[in-house]
């Protein structure tokens, strides 16, 4: 920005930025909620100031210290340190105007060196928040879309809301009528917060194409459920889950009530307990959307079903399978295909060393990649990711074969296993490469006939990916060898092994430093580690008050070139190919665990649960 207009100041002179009032007073401006505490370095002395008013670009400030004089000369450039009930925001700002306001001195800044992507300072942004459905879907949405309030975490016993009005005292006492908690509250920025409310009380639409209203239905009597009952019950479970970004939705019954539990980010967290009694009611409104037989309780069934979300259209598949039990059926719900957009590698988590030797493998014109880890460790995740990458740079004709199809790729053949076997991974995999296809994906080699497929595959110019169960990027060689491939075959197709896991990732705003202990770096195999420092997770707004923000995943990569190769051939064995790793250095899991542990990417914990230590 340039210089400032004006040729007086000091205190009770206005000072005037070249920008225009009238310019100026376009910008939305919003009062926080209360006075956040704010440091301000002019001439290397340090004042304390509270914030009034805020908007994107700048902010307005009342000084609290005891001063003579508030004296800034023309493009006075100050450093802020302003204090949220959340973070510590640095701004840098040069001074707009200047003046003495009922005994205390008052001034304006227009931050200089700006972000692009800034956000309006003391103002929540909800786009970087997770919120919690089951506060949010509590209160009516005719209340949070007429008064723009919106309960989204739980902490320290409290609820906090977001707003517009900070005032709205009769919303808050309404939402915290339902709730049962003291409120929070936290003045919202308005473009987030109508983004957040159209996406929570928008109409998601069931798989019918019936519109539903998001709404939390009240089950704490112990009548029996009415029809529209249950299918509002389904919705809003649905809906919660998805908002919630869950991949599994699990309904237990047991002898005095129906427990709802979602899996996010791999683990298990409550959502909500029902009456028993809504059990079979909940369990035939699936069975219907799967077209599973309603009358079959004794026997478990497999089936699933789409769902459409929200006002965007996104398609979800949802597959669903139940279990009787000794209270009556089980149901498990898992959600596909959500957040396909963010399939990138770069958000894998991989290391600039791992992500080199991943884009080298795959932009090869063919060979195989193998990924391998147990369920739930992101391998068909990070396939796609590559897939996505290789269509990014030129036109391709990509098949794949899976069981089931997880996410839907423009551009992309999919052929779904059939479980009646009418389509067997086998079958597919024959008929796919008739038709002349540069990449092939499977997804997964279970078993020698799949894997002597995928070989010819490789061997006649196409690029293969797929998935395998072991433990380690190593034993890829051995699993193959066991299925009865020739190692001179897996020594001539084999490109890259991949080892993954994954863990959750701590929330930057709220991890906790701390020294690494004795007994965790001897845990760790890294006994010179002790008293680094690591982090735990914390707990805020942003994260939901869990200390975590997702995952990410933890890699180890075994590149095959010709020494490599030559050793497999000949027989090596799989213990000779790990003091192999170890000679070249490779880095393996553990070591990408404990590098992630060092950034403070994730957690002691967190490593230990998904690495062996060798």
């Amino acid at each position: 920005m340039s210089g400032l207009s004006g040729v007086q100041r000091g205190r009770g002179t206005m000072i005037l930025s070249r920008r225009s009032r009238g310019e100026r007073r376009t910008l939305e401006r919003v009062a926080p909620a209360g006075l956040y505490p704010t440091t301000f370095t002019l001439d290397g002395h340090a004042f304390a100031a509270h914030v009034r008013n805020v908007t994107t670009r700048g902010a307005c400030f009342q000084v609290i210290d005891e001063i003579a004089a508030l004296d800034f000369a023309a493009d006075a450039v100050v450093e802020l340190a302003i204090r949220t009930p959340w973070e510590v925001v640095a701004r840098k700002g040069r001074v707009a105007w200047s003046k003495t306001l009922d005994g205390a001195a008052h001034f304006g800044v227009e931050y200089v060196e700006l972000p692009k992507d800034a956000e309006c300072v003391g103002l929540l942004n909800l786009d970087n928040v997770k919120i919690d459905p089951a506060l949010a879907l509590r209160v009516p949405p005719s209340l949070a879309l007429r008064r723009n309030v919106l309960p989204f975490a739980a902490a320290d016993g409290h609820v906090h809301v977001a707003c517009l009005n900070a005032l709205d005292s009769a919303a808050f006492q309404a939402v915290e009528k339902l709730l049962a908690l003291p409120l929070r509250v936290e003045p919202a920025e308005p473009e987030s917060l109508r983004r957040a409310l159209d996406r929570i009380y928008g109409d998601p639409t069931n798989a019918n194409g019936a519109s539903v209203r998001s709404r939390s239905v009240d089950l704490r009597g112990t009548g029996e459920l009415q029809p529209d009952d249950v299918v509002g019950l389904s919705e809003e479970i649905l809906h919660a889950a998805i908002l919630r970004q869950a991949s599994d939705i699990h309904i237990d019954p047991d002898a005095e009530q129906v427990q709802i539990r979602f899996r996010v980010d791999g683990v298990l967290e409550r959502y909500r307990q029902l009456p028993a009694n809504v059990n079979n009611g909940l369990i035939s409104r699936y069975k219907v959307l799967c077209g599973m037989d309603i009358a079959e309780k004794r026997a478990p069934q497999d089936g699933g079903f789409k769902h459409t979300f929200g006002r965007s259209g996104q398609k979800i598949d949802i597959r669903v399978a139940t279990l009787p039990t000794k209270h009556g059926e089980r149901m498990t719900l898992r959600l596909l295909a959500l957040q396909t957009e963010g399939l990138t590698l770069e958000r894998l988590g991989m290391c600039p060393r791992d992500l080199r030797s991943f884009q080298g493998a795959i932009d090869k014109p063919h060979g195989m990649i193998l990924l391998t880890g147990p369920t739930g460790s992101g391998k068909t995740t990070t396939l796609y990711a590559a897939i996505r990458r290789l269509l990014a740079q030129e036109d391709l004709n990509v098949l794949t074969v899976e069981d089931p199809i997880e996410y839907e790729i423009r551009g992309v053949a999919q052929v779904e296993v059939d479980s009646a076997d009418k389509v067997t991974f086998v079958k597919a995999l024959r008929s796919v490469l008739r038709h002349d296809p540069d990449v092939v994906m499977i997804g997964e080699i279970r078993d020698g006939e799949t894997a002597d497929v995928a070989i010819k595959a490789s061997l006649t110019g196409h690029l293969v990916f797929s998935t395998l169960h072991t433990n380690s990027a190593v034993s890829v060689v051995t699993r193959l060898a066991d299925m009865r491939v020739d190692r001179f075959l897996i020594a001539a197709t084999l490109r890259l092994a991949v080892a993954q896991r994954l863990v959750r990732q701590l929330c930057p705003r709220c991890r906790k430093p701390r020294e690494l202990t004795s007994s965790e770096a001897a845990a760790l195999a890294r006994p010179a580690l002790a008293g680094q420092t690591v982090y735990d997770p914390g707990g805020c707004i942003y994260c939901g008050g869990r200390g975590y923000i997702g995952r990410l995943g933890l890699f180890e990569m075994l590149t095959l070139d010709e020494d490599w190769s030559r050793r497999i051939a000949g027989g090596a064995e799989e213990a000779e190919l790990i003091v192999r790793m170890r000679e070249q250095h490779m880095a393996t899991l553990l070591d990408d665990g404990v590098e992630k542990l060092q950034a403070g990417l994730t957690s002691v914990r967190d490593v230990l649960s998904a690495v062996s230590v060798w």
